[in-house]
């Protein structure tokens, strides 16, 4: 339960590190409207974070036994997908940092924001993409205790949860630190370091 509880947490970090148009958004509503509002939208995202972790892990767990003779090609090809993810975050990260994108802000009560936030990171297909490429590769062919599945999924939820209510939290002053150029630069990378190192021990495993 353990190693379920840490591979959940980093993989929610993973995701949820690098502050781009969503976690801008999430600190500049929280800037302008309040504290209560900024939290429940970092609920809508780390909401969202933990439905695809839930869709990777009961996925996962359906075709584990289907896909136990191809364990060792899936784990590269799961490998080779997190590192695309890695490098294109980074070179997103790049090339933004040259031309960086404001988006204005509209005032939002706690429960739209909530709905909003979660509604603008369902559609991120990376998010899925990601969970799903973590869980597949890192437990073909292994049977997984439903119980260590729930705390994957809620330590992923729990991780994102937490880096996105300090966004909040963190108001105008923090704000402007990490949505600045080098801010937004510097959490990308870190990620991307995240995902690559991931997908690494999923080769090594």
């Amino acid at each position: 339960m353990s190693a379920a509880l840490f591979a959940g947490l980093v993989a929610g970090y993973g995701i949820a590190i690098p502050v781009g148009a969503v976690g801008t958004y999430l600190v500049a509503l929280t800037a302008r409207t309040s504290l209560r509002t900024g939290l429940a939208a970092a609920l809508g995202v780390a909401t969202a974070d933990g439905v695809y972790a839930l869709v990777a892990v009961l996925g996962g767990a359906a075709i584990a036994g289907a896909i136990a003779p191809f364990a060792g090609p899936l784990r590269l090809i799961s490998a080779a997908i997190l590192i695309v993810l890695a490098a294109h975050g980074a070179v997103r990260a790049l090339r933004s940092h040259r031309a960086p994108a404001t988006r204005p802000v509209s005032p939002l009560a706690p429960g739209r924001a909530y709905v909003s936030l979660l509604g603008i990171t369902l559609v991120n297909p990376a998010t899925v993409v990601y969970f799903t490429a973590l869980v597949v590769g890192g437990r073909a062919g292994e049977a997984v205790p439903l119980l260590d599945q729930a705390v994957f999924v809620l330590a992923a939820f729990a991780a994102s949860a937490s880096w996105q209510a300090a966004l909040a939290g963190g108001g105008a002053l923090l704000g402007r630190v990490l949505t600045g150029r080098r801010g937004r630069l510097v959490t990308a990378l870190v990620s991307s370091a995240v995902i690559t190192a991931l997908a690494v021990r999923l080769v090594l495993t």
